[in-house]
């Protein structure tokens, strides 16, 4: 199905990135889209700033110029972490439509009201318009209708206020809270950006008319807002309320549809920054779809790959997340904190390597334009296999290792560059 219609629903990270790829592979795409409704900013890291320019998303990417000097306090500690780059997301999102134009993907700017199944899928949209599609994928983040089944970390809001003071450097912190944690942010043009981020279930919050001043109660309280902002930082500001709630949905692939970003999976955001998380769980995407569409004799097999890759993503992100919580040891035995140093499970970020341990299977992988089965490597650390490393297969050094031959034997075709990088991992796997 070459000439297949997709409809992508989401203009964010995840859907952009989807859909630059599915263009470069040659289909016509539409993507739908709704405006943020609020202004945010977001705190992004180089390897953010790498997957924006591996997914071709350049005019994204030159949003991401603000540096910004960071501050934690944390455990009881204080201490200046490098720099980050902070992102205008509203800024940002136009750029991500900026470059989904400039490479033919038609843009429509509208909120989706229903989307049925009627031969195909009809997406239904507030003015009235309805666009038809032979696939359809469902990008829009914490906002897509909830997936059949899900799992859920414990329950999580944020409170994220807005205000504009005076300007200045650029510059954010984080801090711990006996009942959360915050982030903030200022712009060098005095925007201003608070977010605490609280237990849902347990947090004694107010009416909506009373949130702001609460707020603002709370960052008086705080050591860090007095040194990174103004006196304007002590009066109510605009408050938007959010689910920041770790999810993963169960079922994230069919025949003809796919859930990508936050609509698949979302993470709490202290495990790691959301763009990183959402072009993750993309970039696979337009290599399955394409396999649906055009091979759909290997549905299943494409299907199970871009399932457990977002599961494996999701638990090494809450994972991570974990750990975070977990450094903060002055406040364990707090409601919050107990509750989250112990999700998902008690399994380590990086397992640790066994050569004992290392199998060879055969399981899906990404080749060139499909995805195919092949024999890979298995280990601790890589529970969804190894098939190349730097170019070099790794199933047929495993075996040849295993059967007494030399890296040399093995690898005398190869660069100098190549065998290093094969001994290397070989020796991290606990093969001496």
């Amino acid at each position: 199905m070459a000439d297949a219609r997709i409809v992508v629903l989401g203009a964010g990270p995840a859907g952009a990135a989807t859909a630059l790829g599915l263009r470069r592979l040659g289909y016509a795409v539409t993507v739908v889209s709704d405006w943020r409704r609020f202004a945010a900013i977001e705190g992004v890291s180089q390897r953010v700033l790498d997957g924006l320019r591996h997914a071709g998303l350049g005019a994204a990417l030159a949003q991401a110029t603000t540096s910004a000097a960071r501050q934690v306090q944390w455990n009881g500690q204080q201490l200046r972490l490098n720099q980050e780059c902070l992102l205008d997301r509203q800024r940002f999102d136009r750029a991500l439509r900026d470059d989904l134009r400039r490479a033919g993907v038609e843009v429509i700017e509208g909120r989706v009201r229903e989307v049925l199944r009627e031969g195909g899928h009809r997406v239904r949209l507030d003015d009235g318009q309805v666009l038809r599609g032979d696939f359809l994928v469902e990008a829009r983040g914490r906002q897509a209708p909830l997936a059949e089944g899900r799992l859920r970390g414990p329950e999580t809001v944020s409170l994220l206020n807005l205000w504009q003071g005076a300007p200045g450097p650029a510059a954010s912190a984080v801090e711990s809270l006996a009942d959360g944690w915050a982030w903030m942010a200022r712009l060098a043009d005095g925007r201003c950006y608070w977010q605490v981020t609280l237990d849902a279930g347990t947090a004694s919050l107010p009416g909506k008319a009373q949130l702001a001043a609460y707020c603002a109660e709370r960052r008086r309280a705080s050591a860090q807002v007095l040194a990174l902002f103004d006196e304007q930082a002590l009066a109510p500001a605009q408050v938007y309320a959010r689910s920041s709630t770790a999810t993963l949905a169960y079922a994230c692939a069919g025949d003809d549809w796919l859930r990508v970003g936050d609509a698949a999976m979302a993470v709490d955001p202290l495990s790691g920054n959301g763009i990183f998380q959402s072009l993750s769980s993309a970039l696979q995407a337009p290599v399955v779809i394409n396999t649906l569409l055009r091979r759909p004799e290997h549905a299943a097999l494409a299907q199970r790959f871009h399932q457990t890759r977002i599961e494996q993503l999701f638990l090494r992100f809450a994972r991570i997340g974990r750990d975070f919580y977990a450094q903060e040891q002055l406040r364990a035995s707090a409601a919050f904190w107990a509750a989250r140093r112990a999700w998902p499970d008690a399994q380590p970020v990086h397992a640790q390597a066994a050569w004992g341990a290392v199998t060879l299977e055969r399981r899906p992988v990404l080749r060139e334009d499909f995805v195919e089965e092949a024999e890979v490597v298995v280990t601790a650390d890589q529970p969804l296999g190894v098939w190349h490393l730097h170019g070099v297969e790794l199933a047929p050094v495993v075996r040849g290792v295993r059967a007494g031959l030399s890296l040399h034997e093995l690898l005398r075709d190869r660069s100098a560059q190549q065998q290093a990088m094969v001994r290397r991992w070989l020796l991290e796997q606990g093969c001496v």
